[in-house]
């Protein structure tokens, strides 16, 4: 029989093993983290700021059936966007980031011989991301953070839009809030990454008519890989489904949508301080993935520079 001295170091030395921080595992998180994740906060940051440009181009779009329908000829939609964002640890609450985005959205639009440009301020979004464990600091628990957001309506809604193409829409007129869970883990470079949210949008009267869109449920799994010099390359896929519409308190049949979307992305640090990333993400054409939804093509691209 062993004596007790043995077991208790056995049990030291496995606790040891399952906390103790890998050094060099963490670049992992902090480079793969930014490729998914523009306005994040790497580990031994403690603010930064950005600016996201985005364009898309409209080739389809999914009916109330699933079915997958390419624009008709002479219909065309391109989408463009400019994401002010900021981050900041907070000095009390280390493992706690706020951050705030503020966009400006462009829409080109044309339709039965006609075409129009227009566009402004899109609804302003303030989110929070706690960690109560962070990836890579233990070989068998993941990093695990609760994410939580609230988004504006300073956008123009729908129904205040100009007619008849409405490219000046840039938000959707009610207040949102979301909550989730990320989860992610480390293993050498590579960092595995999956989030779950669930979204909500305030009721609103539009002509005495009361309408409020259904929650919107999101998965996303994103795979990164960091090389030397903390470069890094993502892929993602997300997905989001959203309940029926309701008007007056009656759901509205057939009006729930899917979205889904894959992505590649990647980190091009400049200095320690300054860094790109960004990539292109598409809509899978096939049907019964998408229900209710345009069908898009699109890139963007993040300047950071952050502060440690």
């Amino acid at each position: 029989m062993r004596p007790p001295f043995h077991s208790l170091k056995l049990v030291f030395s496995v606790l040891v093993v399952l906390v103790a921080p890998r050094t060099a595992w963490g670049q992992a998180c902090c480079a793969g983290a930014g490729a998914v994740t523009p306005g994040r906060l790497a580990l031994h940051e403690d603010a930064l700021v950005g600016l996201q440009l985005r364009a898309a181009h409209v080739f389809g779009s999914f009916d109330g059936r699933a079915r997958y329908v390419p624009s008709s000829v002479g219909v065309s939609e391109q989408n463009f966007g400019q994401d002010l964002m900021a981050s900041v640890r907070l000095p009390f609450a280390s493992r706690l980031q706020v951050t705030g985005l503020v966009p400006f959205v462009e829409t080109r639009r044309a339709a039965g011989g006609a075409s129009d440009f227009g566009g402004g301020l899109g609804d302003v979004n303030l989110s929070a991301r706690y960690d109560f464990f962070l990836a890579g600091r233990a070989r068998y628990v993941p990093g695990v953070a609760l994410l939580a957001g609230v988004t504006f309506p300073t956008g123009t809604s729908p129904e205040s839009a100009s007619p008849p193409l409405a490219v000046d829409a840039t938000g959707t007129g009610a207040f949102q809030g979301n909550v989730g869970l990320a989860v992610e883990q480390t293993f050498g470079p590579w960092l595995v990454t999956a989030y779950g949210l669930v979204a909500k949008r305030a009721t609103r009267t539009i002509h005495e008519t009361t309408s409020s869109l259904g929650a919107q449920w999101t998965a996303l799994l994103a795979v990164a890989y960091t090389l030397p010099g903390d470069y890094a390359v993502a892929v993602s896929a997300s997905y989001t489904v959203e309940g029926d519409a309701e008007l007056d308190g009656v759901p509205v049949p057939g009006s729930s949508r899917r979205i889904p979307s894959v992505g590649l992305f990647g980190v091009v640090p400049f200095s320690d301080s300054f860094r790109l990333q960004g990539g292109p993400s598409f809509t899978p054409p096939l049907d019964h993935l998408g229900k209710n939804q345009i069908a898009t093509a699109a890139l963007a691209v993040t300047a950071v520079y952050a502060w440690y």
